[in-house]
């Protein structure tokens, strides 16, 4: 989608500071980070949100959730780890590109917005 922010920063048009990629996930820091680790993880293909998520595109999905695991441990976050996907403006995605929020680095506040 040429014009997706995410898929900017996976082309190379928009820099962004990376923690992993292959050739399927994207990693990288977020710019306004709600805790000490605040990673986003992508998929390089375009899937809106996890309201699109289909039986062709869940392996790559499958593998976000694989990668997170490998940047939990990368990043120290021992004691735990909060995953995050906003689903529509409602939900709060301001990125129509499906991306998992990984925080951690402190004790997160239990209650739910």
């Amino acid at each position: 989608m040429s014009d997706c922010l995410f898929c900017k920063i996976v082309s190379g048009e928009i820099p962004a500071t990376k923690v992993y990629e292959d050739e399927t996930v994207l990693a990288f820091r977020d710019i306004a980070p709600q805790a000490p680790v605040h990673v986003l993880v992508i998929p390089k293909v375009h899937i809106p949100s996890a309201a699109a998520i289909t039986q062709e595109n869940s392996a790559v999905v499958a593998h976000c959730f694989e990668v997170i695991a490998q940047i939990a441990a990368a990043e120290g976050l021992d004691n735990g780890f909060r995953v995050v996907s906003n689903c529509g403006p409602h939900a709060g995605q301001t990125v129509s590109h499906l991306h998992f929020h990984v925080l951690g680095g402190r004790q997160l506040a239990l209650e739910m917005a």
